[in-house]
């Protein structure tokens, strides 16, 4: 509203200065509280972009081991096949395949082994 009263203006014009000065202070106080938050977790130190990305590949590191480990007690070439028709991932289907050669190597070694046995006979 408009006034005549010049000592009444001065005081308006200095509490909107110093709401100002009060919404700016807590405006610096929101950005330094953002800017210094301190770590939540002490395990690793990675920036919030890759954060996600690494967490996602150590679950997947995990998961890789897991299907190792069941690789290795598997014997059959046509389990394997199954488990490679369904595999997904390419980390996955690259361990299977490994596993496949792997068997069909012991295989043609057995079967060498078994051949030379025979023939020396």
């Amino acid at each position: 509203e408009a006034t005549l009263d010049l000592a009444e203006r001065r005081r308006i014009r200095s509490a909107i200065r110093e709401l100002q000065r009060q919404e700016l202070e807590r405006d610096e106080e929101t950005l330094a509280s953002k800017r210094f938050r301190p770590e939540r977790s002490s395990r690793r130190q990675d920036d919030k972009e890759n954060w996600p990305q690494s967490q996602r590949l150590e679950e997947q590191q995990a998961a890789l081991t897991a299907l190792s480990e069941q690789l290795e007690a598997i014997t059959s070439v046509e389990e394997l096949t199954k488990l490679l028709r369904a595999a997904g991932e390419y980390e996955e289907r690259k361990l299977i395949r490994a596993a496949i050669r792997k068997l069909r190597a012991e295989e043609i070694e057995a079967a060498t082994l078994a051949g030379n046995v025979q023939s020396s006979q």
